[in-house]
């Protein structure tokens, strides 16, 4: 994983160079709404991102919204996050809280996020005040209403592609899949889903309903550091280059804005006779490496939405243009979830340990199988619910418990079963130990979970000090991580916390 997430690294960083390089000097060329043939380029370049003028949304949605943003930072619910990037860790300039469906998470920049849940049928959830509470389901009504303009949005330029691919002969390929979309809409809007395939009717609903959705605020005024736009001399952003992370493939990205305070026409002087205003805030697109294609850059004023449909996330890179005043955003997402949810690293562990025989005939534990295809999965699940979970909740410290207690069950229960893979992972090590043991089979099994644990030891070491790293000392006491589970002279542990002499040990046994 690490070593998959290393080489992707490289790669961006080998792209980038390259394009700096052969910019040299110079910058490339990007269009606002203002200028001259911005409207030609979006429509031949960057027709999937779609916007919708804050005057076309209801005035209600526009209070609700708005109301949840003060409400959730009157009650310290953003929070800066301390990312990690190239094996350094960095402290956010945005502040966010994700908010979404139970026991979903999100993660980005090799940091799990975990929801604050919206409140959704058959889940009782306690929050900390009423407050939030209400500006949780304020939060999901704006989900329904995006999801709704977003499956409209598709609909309308699916139509208009149907339109144009029918007015050339050579476009067959396009037609038909234009034209099957178009159909699947009509069938939506007519709610007649027997019409079509029910692989088509699924795929769209796939793509469009947002499970979370990532709040993001920033002041400007409070990050003089902020990084210059690279390529095109755009300005300051708030949010570098990149591709949404984690979601749906071909997913749509639905984003509500709101500015604190509108800036004045006259807040700048000497202000660029073109080129964006940067006294407004700007979402800005290009595609994904190309320095033949125009930029654009596009004014977010209060209570604009806009939407980045189908695979433009995928095509096209994305920043956010810092302006002056304070922002918020609402980023709704379909995150992809299939390992990401709660029930899922719960099936994973409670699968993992039954391989546990808890009542033997001697009255102590002991692994019902030794087959190294189980053993392996047990460790792998292991070192997930390890690192991807309970140090990643834990490296967030107590900041989820502003909002809501909702994670503090699961968590036990997560933590108890890997306890209980913790037991699991001594037992084998006694077995390898017996001398009755075929040295053959030992040695494969030796061979299957060396990997596993010496990364193990390894992330233990680096998720020890990134929590007593500089960065995160200075992170205010609620917000401090902690390095969970963490343990030094424990007779309940069957195992070290360094599992350097263990490693040893095993390495000796292999002759390595």
């Amino acid at each position: 994983m690490m070593k998959k997430r290393g080489a992707e690294e490289r790669e961006k960083d080998a792209k980038k160079q390259k394009l700096l390089d052969e910019l040299g000097e110079s910058c490339l060329p990007y269009l606002t709404p203002e200028e001259d043939g911005f409207h030609e380029l979006w429509k031949t370049k960057y027709s999937k991102l779609i916007f919708r003028n804050a005057g076309k949304i209801p005035k209600e949605v526009h209070k609700e919204v708005q109301k949840a943003f003060l409400t959730l930072q009157k009650h310290g619910c953003f929070f800066q996050d301390l990312v990690r990037i190239k094996g350094k860790d960095f402290v956010t300039p945005v502040s966010r809280i994700l908010i979404g469906n139970p026991g979903c998470t999100y993660k980005y920049l090799s940091t799990r996020l975990f929801t604050v849940p919206w409140p959704v049928e058959g889940y009782e959830i306690n929050y900390s005040r009423s407050e939030i509470s209400k500006a949780c389901k304020a939060l999901i009504k704006l989900n329904d209403y995006l999801h709704r303009e977003t499956v409209q949005a598709l609909q309308e330029q699916n139509l208009a592609e149907t339109k144009e691919t029918e007015d050339s002969a050579a476009a067959d390929r396009h037609r038909d899949y234009a034209s099957s979309i178009t159909e699947m809409g009509s069938v939506l809007r007519d709610q007649s889903p027997s019409h079509i395939p029910k692989n088509d009717c699924t795929d769209l609903k796939e793509r469009t309903s947002y499970n979370l959705t990532l709040l993001n605020y920033m002041d400007p005024q409070q990050m003089p550091f902020l990084k210059p736009e690279p390529y095109f001399g755009m300005g300051k952003m708030a949010v570098s280059w990149h591709h949404d992370e984690n979601l749906v493939e071909r997913s749509t990205v639905a984003v509500y804005s709101y500015c604190r305070e509108e800036p004045g026409v006259d807040i700048l002087e000497g202000q660029a006779p073109h080129g964006r205003d940067p006294a407004v805030w700007h979402v800005a697109l290009k595609v994904a490496w190309d320095i033949e294609t125009p930029g654009v850059a596009i004014p977010l004023h209060q209570g604009d939405c806009y939407f980045m449909l189908d695979d433009l996330n995928m095509t096209h890179q994305h920043c956010v243009l810092a302006g002056l005043p304070p922002r918020f955003s609402s980023t709704h997402r379909v995150a992809e979830c299939s390992q990401g949810t709660l029930p899922y690293i719960l099936g994973q562990c409670n699968r993992a340990v039954e391989n546990l025989l808890a009542d033997t005939d001697v009255g102590f534990p002991a692994l019902k199988s030794l087959d190294v295809t189980v053993i392996k999965q047990v460790e792998k699940t292991h070192n997930e619910a390890e690192f991807e979970w309970l140090r990643q909740f834990w490296f967030q410290g107590k900041r989820y418990r502003k909002c809501t207690d909702w994670w503090d069950k699961p968590m036990v229960a997560l933590e108890e079963l890997w306890k209980k893979m913790e037991l699991m992972t001594s037992l084998l090590l006694c077995e390898f130990r017996k001398e009755e043991q075929m040295e053959e089979q030992r040695d494969d099994r030796i061979s299957c979970i060396l990997p596993l644990l010496a990364e193990r030891q390894e992330l233990r070491q680096e998720w020890l000090a990134r929590c007593h790293s500089p960065l995160s000392e200075r992170l205010p006491d609620d917000e401090k991580p902690e390095c969970h589970p963490y343990w030094q002279e424990d007779a309940s542990m069957p195992l070290p916390f360094n599992l350097e002499d263990i490693i040893i040990e095993l390495q000796s046994i292999l002759g390595v």
